[in-house]
């Protein structure tokens, strides 16, 4: 009987099995922060995004005994973009033994089209009577019914979250249907006080800078970069067999033995990589921007005034018109996928956690290139007249 000459640990983890393409094409929040601090006010805890690109910032460090402290470091950063979110409806949820049991659901009296379009499998066909039924609920009996709904949530749930919709129009995605989500509200001394701040939203836009803060951590969700079919080197990551190896090396030499006769899940084997729903933890927010903020990437160093969209635009993205949230690191997910950002599920201690981002400079040089201007007079200045404008 054959044994191992050398142990090692496993290649990849079983965690996250069974490694197939996500239902989830949009991000969805598995748990949200616990409710545990009556005493803040109500709050929403998650917020909708687009991917944009990457850049990169200098920035100062400020973390007393850390071999870079008052150095400069070049940090990577995604930018995502942020258009105002609109709350719809709002829904009450039990608690049960064997979970959360939705109670009742309250919508607006008004609803978006791109709203209505998602509720409907073919727009153009459609009579596109969605909730006019329900909305004339607010002119019965001076809106009675509805009343007797919210009331219900204030006396009986234990979780109250509002519901939201992307707009996806202000953006350039060619989307008409907008990406609906709940958002736990936090907060508040009883289901009332949130029930009170969830009508106060009814048909309102929720910016990203009401949600998050800078030099706040919070939590990713989305999906990852589709990969396709791959064999096991690259989904698994395990050893490369010898170079002479017959029938090539990038294999598992033995999947198993004679007895019990069946290959073993916990074996690497070939399959799909990527397109898989991730939750990253602790992501940094360096800088939110404002929509229409010409000097949004200006700084102390930096005095240039300049927006956050660089130079020919993000690539496969385009030009960012919209509110912005810049975070430290990459994120899952090509340009243009939606994803979810919420409120952190950790209470945090450590410096790393805890800094105040100083940033000096934001790059926004062209991303198609070795981009060398940092903005169009900057170039215009260094080329001189060009033929090609004097006509």
């Amino acid at each position: 009987m054959s044994h191992r000459k050398f142990e090692a640990p496993r290649s990849g983890s079983l965690g996250f099995l069974p490694k197939k393409r996500t239902k989830r094409h949009f991000g969805r929040v598995r748990s949200f922060p616990p409710d545990k601090d009556a005493s803040l006010p109500p709050h929403l805890t998650a917020f909708r995004v687009y991917k944009a690109g990457m850049t990169h910032v200098v920035r100062g460090v400020d973390r007393p005994g850390a071999l870079m402290h008052k150095r400069e470091v070049v940090d990577a950063v995604t930018v995502l973009e942020a258009p105002p979110m609109v709350v719809v409806g709002v829904v009450g949820y039990v608690e049960t033994p064997r979970g959360l049991r939705t109670l009742t659901t309250v919508f607006a009296e008004h609803l978006s089209e791109e709203f209505k379009r998602r509720c409907y499998k073919n727009w153009y066909k459609s009579k596109r009577k969605a909730y006019t039924k329900y909305a004339s609920k607010y002119q019965t009996d001076g809106g009675k019914d509805i009343q007797t709904e919210l009331d219900r949530i204030s006396n009986f749930a234990s979780v109250v979250r509002v519901i939201a919709h992307t707009q996806v129009k202000k953006l350039n995605l060619r989307l008409k249907k907008a990406h609906i989500m709940e958002i736990q509200i936090n907060g508040g001394a009883n289901a009332g006080a949130k029930v009170d701040f969830a009508k106060s939203l009814f048909e309102k836009e929720i910016t990203v800078d009401a949600v998050f803060a800078k030099d706040e951590n919070l939590d990713v969700m989305g999906v990852t970069k589709g990969k396709g079919y791959e064999g096991v080197t690259t989904r698994w990551g395990v050893t490369r067999l010898p170079r002479k190896t017959h029938r090539g090396l990038r294999k598992v030499a033995c999947i198993g033995s004679w007895h019990p006769a069946r290959v073993s899940t916990t074996v690497a084997r070939a399959g799909q990589n990527g397109y898989f729903h991730r939750t990253e933890l602790n992501k940094k927010v360096y800088r939110i921007g404002k929509k229409g903020d010409g000097a949004s990437c200006q700084t102390d160093t930096d005095l240039t005034e300049k927006s956050i969209t660089p130079m020919g635009g993000f690539p496969h993205y385009g030009e960012i018109n919209e509110d912005w949230i810049m975070l430290k690191g990459a994120t899952v997910g090509v340009k243009k996928r939606p994803l979810i950002l919420r409120k952190s599920m950790m209470a945090h201690s450590s410096r790393k956690h805890l800094e105040n981002i100083d940033i000096r400079f934001i790059d926004t040089s062209s991303k198609l290139g070795h981009g060398r201007f940092q903005t169009d007079e900057e170039k215009a200045k260094f080329l001189g007249p060009l033929a090609s404008k004097q006509k």
